[in-house]
């Protein structure tokens, strides 16, 4: 295995592992009661420091990871997302949490600027190698939720947040031990930025800024709340962490695909043609999610799952197609900024609205007019036949 493949799948595993660590807490959270004494409202309120973390360190996380070493950025991340996740099962009250959640967050912050910018540069074919990490993400995505499910019924919530971190330890040692440091060498680095006019990169972020903002309330609300949606509206699982981990393992395996599908057409249309209809989903999906029950309520949330991670895929293409490898860390770190700043008013946006109307209705409602907005930033996306010809090629090792 060259070192490239190697760099590749440890950064598809720490994709899992990140979106392991921040959501083991929304689905944990229900076990959690009895040890604070307080409401799911008041609980679920308590990530809001790491969900806020998650997106503000971002960018020193990308400055870090381009000025200093990207390989030795992700090594800090294994390591001290593990340490930290296994200090959150020690809290005793809710600001210990509180605290411990926000370090989650903090160390969660370095994956996305710093693995996406060091997988693209890794990467031979860029639609299937995005489209597969997402897989990886979503992976991560459902073992948060089946796991953590399985883990808070039988072994208390704690252990939830034991066991992986002491896998995230592993892989960090085994990162450092198995990957080189390495700087690029720029001569041997397709600049994809360079045949992109410049009134055009500030055109396609502009509409990244939109479409990111608008799509990580939906993002962050619906993978924070699906666990009490499942409760409230599948009747036959409530009150049954262990199921509805299960269940929603299987809606986030089954919307992870949508990463697999949207990557092979990245690879061969511009982005702009593969965006538009996918965007077209979002929005009349989570308008009908606020009347659906059962069986209608499951078929809706699988077609929505489908429709945010394949957003994902979209949007970090368009950074890829539209930045230089030398600053494409802070390029990400800039996207994901964005995303989960305005991510972070999903939490208190799910809670508040939960705690006065005792249910999801106006909350689906309110995701729809984000969908829509997904939507026209699709509409106004540049479109590029040419950007197929710019496409990065693997990093070559400096001498």
């Amino acid at each position: 295995m060259d070192n490239s493949a190697r760099v590749v799948r440890f950064i598809n595993v720490a994709h899992a592992l990140d979106h392991l660590m921040v959501l083991i807490f929304p689905t944990a959270v229900l076990g959690m009661g009895a040890s604070f004494g307080d409401s799911y409202g008041n609980l679920l309120a308590l990530s809001l420091g790491g969900v806020i973390a998650f997106g503000a360190g971002s960018l020193p996380a990308g400055w870090l990871g381009d000025r200093w070493s990207r390989r030795n950025m992700m090594a800090v991340f294994f390591i001290g997302i593990g340490v930290t996740a296994i200090v959150t099962a020690f809290s005793t009250t809710p600001l210990m949490l509180a605290i411990s959640l926000t370090f989650v967050g903090l160390f969660a912050a370095i994956y996305h600027p710093v693995g996406t910018a060091m997988l693209v540069a890794h990467a031979d074919k860029l639609g299937r190698t995005i489209g597969v990490n997402g897989v990886w993400g979503n992976m991560g995505v459902a073992a948060a939720a089946a796991a953590t499910g399985a883990i808070t019924q039988y072994l208390g919530w704690r252990w939830a947040f034991v066991i992986p971190g002491a896998v995230a330890i592993a892989f960090g040692v085994a990162f450092l031990a198995m990957v080189p440091d390495e700087r690029l060498a720029k001569a041997n680095v397709k600049r994809a930025a360079a045949a992109v006019p410049r009134n055009v990169v500030v055109h396609a972020f502009a509409v990244l800024v939109l479409v990111t903002s608008a799509g990580s309330v939906v993002f962050q609300a619906i993978t924070n709340a699906n666990s009490k949606i499942f409760d409230e509206r599948l009747s036959l699982l409530a009150h049954n962490p262990l199921w509805i981990g299960i269940l929603l393992a299987v809606v986030y395996v089954i919307g992870a695909m949508a990463q697999l599908i949207v990557g092979h057409f990245v690879d061969r249309h511009p982005l702009r043609t593969v965006f538009l209809p996918l965007s077209l989903l979002q929005g009349p999906c989570l308008l009908l999610a606020a009347w659906a029950q059962d069986w209608t309520m499951l078929l809706l949330a699988v077609a929505i799952a489908f429709a945010i991670f394949g957003q994902v895929t979209i949007n970090d293409a368009m950074v890829a197609r539209y930045t230089d490898q030398a600053w494409r860390a802070r390029a990400y770190a800039f996207r994901y900024v964005v995303s989960f700043s305005a991510g972070a008013c999903a939490v208190p946006l799910v809670a508040f609205l939960h705690e006065r109307t005792g249910g999801f209705s106006l909350l689906f409602l309110v995701l729809a007019c984000f969908g829509s907005l997904v939507f026209v930033g699709a509409l106004l996306f540049p479109h590029r036949p040419e950007e197929l010809e710019v496409l990065p090629i693997r990093a070559q090792a400096a001498e």
